[in-house]
């Protein structure tokens, strides 16, 4: 679930950075999202709502948008911050509070997408926790530490998860690598396997803990256990 914030004082402005937002996420075919609407800094400030990004109007009542920025820093917050404003001379401003981006009004289409899109890459790298899969019409939220490994045959990708059940949906195996961290590991043509899983590797297979058995290409073995060697030490085992 990506959770959004807009915080403008002017309620059509509002409205329509919402109304691009939606078209946006319609045409990812992503529904697990929420969009949060504040009228004002002291609203956001007050709100106990925690957000993925938060688009920020700059002229707004005091504290105006910088000032709302500066504090919601100074809190720990680290929300992607984006800049929505007229002011083209507050760009350099918006570096103080690491803005994640600035865009003008009025807004223009093709530069928000570009912006979302990298939002999205953001996101998936800053957090890792989880993917969101489209299932026919409908799509499924996907923890990675759940997934065990990852299988490829045909043009579908199944998921096998740890309590047994397997997801399957389209997509290519070289696209999911892009989503997934550092725990994954391409074992074979047609295999991701969870690090956290794996409990050796012999003869051109991987053993996992829950018994099973996949693949591992002869000339990935080598790769496969200093990978593991290095995923351990990462996390101190």
């Amino acid at each position: 679930m990506i959770t959004f914030a807009i915080c403008d004082d002017e309620p059509m402005m509002a409205q329509e950075l919402a109304g691009h937002l939606a078209d946006y996420m319609k045409e990812k075919s992503m529904t697990a999202y929420s969009v949060s609407s504040f009228s004002n800094g002291c609203a956001l400030l007050e709100s106990s709502g925690s957000f993925d990004v938060i688009f920020l109007d700059i002229q707004m009542e005091q504290p105006n948008g910088m000032e709302t920025a500066r504090l919601l820093r100074q809190r720990g917050v680290h929300s992607l911050l984006i800049f929505v404003t007229v002011l083209k001379e507050c760009v350099f401003d918006s570096f103080q509070v690491e803005a994640f981006d600035y865009l003008l009004k009025p807004l223009d289409s093709a530069r928000f997408c570009r912006t979302m899109d990298r939002v999205l890459r953001s996101l998936e790298k800053r957090t890792a926790e989880d993917i969101v899969i489209q299932r026919g019409t409908g799509c499924e939220v996907v923890l990675l530490s759940d997934i065990v490994y990852c299988e490829v045959l045909g043009r579908k990708i199944y998921l096998h998860k740890n309590d047994g059940t397997v997801s399957g949906y389209y997509d290519k195996l070289e696209d999911l690598e892009r989503r997934v961290d550092g725990r994954f590991f391409k074992c074979h043509r047609s295999y991701l396997v969870n690090l956290d899983y794996v409990r050796g590797c012999q003869d051109g297979q991987v053993l996992l803990s829950q018994g099973e058995r996949i693949p591992a290409s002869r000339l990935r073995e080598r790769e496969l256990t200093q990978a593991l060697l290095r995923y351990m030490k990462e996390r101190g085992s």
